[in-house]
């Protein structure tokens, strides 16, 4: 008896763009092709050509598939909440989607979603009482913070086997008495213990906002 063969899912733009994320979640910027994108769906890349313009297209729509994984700053409560919330939320979306730092940060992306997260924070940070000119700065300071940290992170991101290679060749390079708070450092970095538990993208944006505060007040 012969099998009946399932039929294709139809395409449409929201498919093209999920695939497209996970494809590129799984092999980098540098892995999206159309003609491996269609492959992944089962299709030829000519079919693509009916739901989206071009490539191009193609990481606009999934960054901005990363965009709605973060909120902008809500305009109510304490400032330094918002602030803060919309921040980690920036921040974590960037580090499920490593690739997309450096995209969001180029003129040529500028998604809605993001001018309109840079409008919502300068409003926030001017209604919470900042001047213009604090402003400008205070903006400057928690995006390079937000931005500048996930980017750190992406160079520091190793496998298990990269890891192991690389804690190898500090013992042998890094010894204690030759660089004893370095050897010290780098074995923190491949061990475990409590200063796992503490998230220093955190640490450094609440010394940021601590610092803000003061700022305003003083003023």
């Amino acid at each position: 008896m012969a099998t009946r063969t399932q039929p294709r899912l139809p395409l449409s733009r929201e498919r093209i763009l999920q695939a497209a994320l996970e494809l590129v979640d799984e092999g980098g910027i540098e892995s999206l092709t159309m003609r491996k994108l269609g492959q992944a769906l089962g299709f030829e890349a000519m079919s693509l050509y009916n739901h989206v313009a071009n490539k191009n297209d193609v990481l606009d729509g999934i960054l901005d598939l990363v965009l709605d994984e973060s909120e902008p700053p809500s305009p109510a409560g304490d400032w330094d909440v918002a602030v803060r919330t919309s921040a980690i939320s920036v921040h974590e979306a960037l580090r499920r989607h490593p690739w997309s730092c450096t995209l969001l940060m180029s003129p040529r992306h500028a998604r809605p979603a993001r001018v309109r997260y840079m409008d919502l924070l300068l409003g926030r940070l001017r209604k919470a009482g900042f001047s213009a000119e604090t402003t400008y700065t205070a903006y400057h300071v928690l995006d390079g913070h937000i931005f500048g940290f996930s980017l750190w992170e992406t160079s520091h991101s190793y496998t298990a086997e990269e890891a192991s290679t690389l804690a190898a060749k500090f013992a042998q390079r890094i010894t204690a008495d030759t660089y004893p708070y370095l050897h010290e450092h780098a074995e923190q970095h491949f061990g475990e213990g409590p200063h796992r538990e503490v998230s220093a993208f955190e640490l450094g944006l609440d010394l940021i906002l601590n610092g803000l505060k003061k700022i305003r007040d003083t003023a």
